[in-house]
């Protein structure tokens, strides 16, 4: 098989995936934001930040109509609005992460309210938990409006006591450096009752707001893991047409976005029920709820939950829980990502920079195939060369294939010649493609990472087209080395034009990838050139 209908398959291949994954995006079900809604009962932990509950702490705080009270906490990392409704985290920002290149607004994760709506939010419900109370979600006290970390842990303790004696202390640990956020509740029992608690974490997103393109088919959603599962993503038109209940010890949940991701762990031996809900107006969420708690008279018990909410650092995910580094997805080529993900981090720990790392990764891989490739290019120059042998049997024999494809592989024999030669070898290196193409895709490293002159940024897409042109010509130098024997017309037209068509879809892919493919181009074009000198040194042309 020629190389160059080797490479146009391999480009079929991968424009049919995006376009599938593209069709996938454009016939997902479409959500309108309605105003802001509460649900009774259970559904208080899903309701809007309006809703004030009624308890008895209710006239010592302002009312509904002045607006409910937040508190703001800043770090190093992260900047958070808790409202003191629940004591749910409302508003998350990447301080290290701006939202636009050279911006100075930094990204939003969770968004308080709109179209972009995403909230953390955590409680206790069972029978006693004040979250379960028909009156609606707990109303906590602060000691103050605003925090600010100082040291290399901070600690935001808020207060509620509910009418039937529970007094809880739901506390905020922030570290410096860390976009986790410990969440410990305390639950003393003032009763003289046996009071029973449940520990809940869910995560609350607006689901019309997904977002792809066929050149960065990237996903949007739910996932979560169990002791069975290790990872499962659950889209959120999966959400709207079924929910989930399941048993897990251990595991996690999250919402995952293109470069960040948001969850909530338990601890590893805790047993826990995930679950998701489609709600009203087009939301969804994600929960877990662990064991009910019994609390006896005048006792203490503490539970607690992780909140992880930043970048997709497999280092800092695969610390914090089993599994949770998974979001970073490479799909089911993981397993060939991940080292060449390490091995792309290497590089850029030596050079500094994510382009010059991106080239000496090529070059690299390139290297390692060299062996392969001549394979490939010896066994499609012997090809070529029986071409006039293959004419001679083809009019031997006219129409009787069978007579034909028998003298074929006899020939074949008796010139040692392997016709899948040229083909094995390029499959080979095509999940190094595709496993690459998703290093360059899923990489957080990678975005609003500069290489040089007009790069200056990586995850986009080149601004003056230069790098998808010279990739285009590099493809039609590589075409003139490597002529193709095939006579149809329509056929030697689709390969004069495969540059053309290629650079046209490069135009939108990120610049990352495109100088991946336009260096593996350089580097095979000069590899060409050293093998198509050996090879004449054997009597081949």
């Amino acid at each position: 098989m020629e190389s160059q209908r080797s490479f146009l398959l391999i480009g079929l291949a991968l424009v049919t995936f995006l376009l599938w994954q593209q069709w996938q995006v454009d016939n997902a079900p479409q959500t309108v934001t309605p105003p802001t809604y509460s649900e009774a009962g259970e559904n208080n932990l899903s309701q809007a930040s309006s809703d004030v509950p009624v308890g008895s702490q209710a006239e010592a705080i302002e009312s509904a109509s002045t607006g409910t009270k937040f508190i703001t906490v800043t770090t190093d990392v992260i900047k958070t609005k808790i409202n003191l409704l629940g004591g749910d985290i409302t508003q998350l920002d990447l301080l290290t992460y701006a939202k636009e290149k050279d911006g100075s607004d930094p990204y939003e994760l969770l968004v308080e309210q709109g179209g972009q709506l995403f909230h953390a939010q955590s409680g206790l419900t069972g029978a006693n938990g004040p979250d379960a109370s028909s009156a609606g979600r707990p109303l906590y006290r602060a000691s103050a409006d605003t925090y600010t970390l100082s040291g290399d842990t901070l600690e935001v303790p808020l207060t509620f006591l509910s009418k039937d004696g529970v007094l809880v202390q739901k506390t905020f640990v922030f570290t410096r450096g860390e976009h986790k956020v410990e969440i410990r509740f305390d639950v003393m029992n003032q009763s003289d009752r046996v009071k029973n608690v449940q520990l809940f974490a869910q995560l609350k997103q607006q689901s019309a707001q997904a977002s792809s393109s066929m050149m960065m088919p990237t996903y949007h959603g739910a996932a979560y893991s169990t002791n069975d599962e290790a990872y499962e993503k659950v889209d959120f038109g999966d959400i709207a047409d079924k929910n989930i209940n399941m048993h897990s010890i251990g595991g996690w949940v999250a919402m995952i976005e293109h470069y960040f991701v948001t969850a909530f762990v338990p601890s590893a031996e805790e047993q826990i029920d995930i679950s998701t809900k489609a709600l009203s107006g087009g939301k969804a969420l994600i929960r877990y709820k662990g064991e009910p708690v019994q609390i006896a008279p005048g006792a203490t018990e503490t539970l607690s939950t992780t909140l992880y909410a930043g970048p997709k650092d497999q280092d800092k995910l695969a610390e914090l829980a089993d599994n949770l580094d998974l979001t970073v997805d490479y799909g089911i080529l993981w397993f060939i990502s991940q080292p060449l993900f390490h091995l792309l981090k290497f590089l850029h720990g030596l050079v500094g920079n994510w382009g010059v790392a991106i080239i000496l990764i090529t070059i690299i891989v390139k290297g390692l195939m060299y062996g392969l490739t001549k394979k490939q290019y010896t066994s499609m120059a012997k090809l070529r060369q029986l071409q006039p042998k293959l004419t001679e049997l083809k009019n031997r024999y006219g129409e009787d294939k069978q007579k034909f494809s028998q003298a074929m592989m006899e020939l074949y024999r008796k010139e040692k010649v392997n016709p899948m030669g040229g083909c094995l070898p390029i499959l080979f290196q095509m999940p190094i493609f595709l496993a690459l193409y998703w290093v360059f895709v899923e990489s957080v490293e990678l975005r609003h990472a500069e290489f040089a002159l007009w790069i200056h940024d990586l995850s986009q897409q080149d601004p003056y087209y230069v790098l998808p042109i010279l990739m285009g010509v590099s493809m039609f130098v590589m075409q003139k080395l490597q002529p193709t024997p095939i006579q149809d017309p329509v056929q030697q037209k689709i390969f004069q034009y495969m540059p053309v068509a290629f650079t046209f879809f490069f135009l939108w892919f990120p610049s990352g990838l495109v100088l991946y493919w336009l260096v593996s181009n350089i580097i095979s074009i000069v590899q060409m050139l050293m093998i198509n000198k050996s090879i004449e040194k054997k009597g081949l042309k």
